[in-house]
């Protein structure tokens, strides 16, 4: 278990993290949520013993870090893939953590089968990839078959295939038992891999939650209804019902109605009670997403704008003093050809005396000269 009580962490004026308090319980996948700079990474640290808390403390199975005996048989983590010493092959960079844990090397060649990285072990792990880099990372995390991980954004470079397999690494873990914290900005991965959710912001809890929980109460779910295409007075009257029975009704792009303050039923015996037929009627959920950027809107320093693009673009010129080349084929242009001409492009203004260009003079074809045997030579 990883206990945080009233953790605090200052750096000069600055508070990263402050009066935080919370608990990771084994056998369960918590997920670290929280925008950029939120202080899931300075928390991590704290946990690790790598910042040492301006106040408060963070234990891990009733003992700080630096107090465990022989702490990497206990707690493993991945906080940064490049961790790690390039030069190196990577049995070599897990032989040298395994030697310093009193770890036997044959859990280097066990690790580096679970992860996948059987195949290179003998390669520098300095030309390895952004994901190579997060499974070997991942396999030191492992290395000292720990009670306790900590994942900082597994699975950062990761393909398709190599995500799927780290959540079912998680849920493993988590299943035989141990305390399993990952920080990950992915919320379709949170919302398929973690159990209980932690989400600070600003350096501050905002959530303690189980994830179903934490979705129910930073959401409203909502009804979707559809009736027949092109009847009108049956929608109109359908949406008088459901207005006047304390439904919230909003037409959606798309044709349909979305519903709120009103449960599935009663919305099907309301269209029953007007003889209005329903092509559709089927409830939806918000997504983790949906409820995380509800909760944390207000906690975000790093917000984008549009970009205006202020006196960088004049009005079109005409490229190459009005010359356009004809664009070959029929119908709109193809991607990569010239743009069709624009309309007063190259041409003079109105009332205005054409020049008159040059002669033309009809092209007459050169014919080849002869063939003689000492240009050969």
């Amino acid at each position: 278990m990883i206990e945080a009580t009233g953790l605090t962490k200052s750096f000069g004026s600055k508070t990263a993290v402050y009066n935080l308090t919370f608990r990771v319980q084994p056998g369960k996948v918590t997920g670290f949520l929280g925008p950029n700079g939120a202080g899931k990474s300075t928390t991590m640290r704290m946990i690790l013993g790598l910042d040492t808390p301006s106040n408060g403390t963070v234990t891990i199975g009733g003992y700080q870090y630096r107090q465990l005996p022989n702490a990497p048989r206990q707690v493993g983590a991945l906080l940064d893939a490049n961790a790690k010493h390039g030069g190196r092959s990577a049995r070599s960079h897990l032989l040298c953590l395994a030697q310093l844990s009193g770890i036997p090397a044959r859990r280097v060649d066990e690790v580096l089968d679970v992860v996948g990285l059987t195949q290179v072990a003998g390669k520098r792990s300095k030309g390895f990839s952004l994901g190579m880099g997060q499974r070997l990372g991942i396999a030191a995390a492992l290395l000292g078959d720990p009670q306790v991980l900590l994942f900082d954004e597994p699975v950062n470079g990761l393909d398709p295939e190599g995500i799927r397999w780290v959540r079912e690494l998680m849920r493993r873990l988590a299943g035989e038992g141990r305390t399993v914290f990952v920080s990950s900005h992915l919320m379709s991965e949170m919302a398929q891999t973690a159990d209980h959710l932690i989400v600070i912001g600003r350096g501050q809890l905002m959530a303690d939650l189980p994830v179903r929980a934490f979705i129910e109460q930073n959401s409203t779910g909502f009804a979707r209804v559809r009736t027949p295409d092109g009847e009108e007075e049956q929608r109109e009257t359908l949406v008088r019902a459901l207005t006047e029975d304390g439904g919230q009704v909003l037409a959606e792009p798309e044709g349909t109605l979305k519903v709120t303050g009103l449960e599935l039923p009663r919305i099907s015996e309301l269209a029953h009670r007007v003889d209005v037929r329903l092509w559709e009627l089927s409830p939806h959920h918000a997504s983790l997403e949906e409820a995380y950027m509800r909760m944390t809107q207000g906690a975000v320093d790093f917000r984008s704008t549009a970009d205006q693009r202020a006196g960088l673009q004049g009005p079109p010129q005409p490229p190459y003093g009005g010359y356009q080349e004809p664009v070959v084929g029929i119908g709109p242009p193809q991607p990569g050809g010239y743009p069709p001409p624009q309309p007063g492009w190259g041409a003079p203004p109105p009332g205005a005396p054409v020049p008159a260009g040059p002669p033309v003079v009809p092209h007459q074809a050169t014919p080849p000269a002869p063939y003689r045997p000492e240009d050969a030579r």
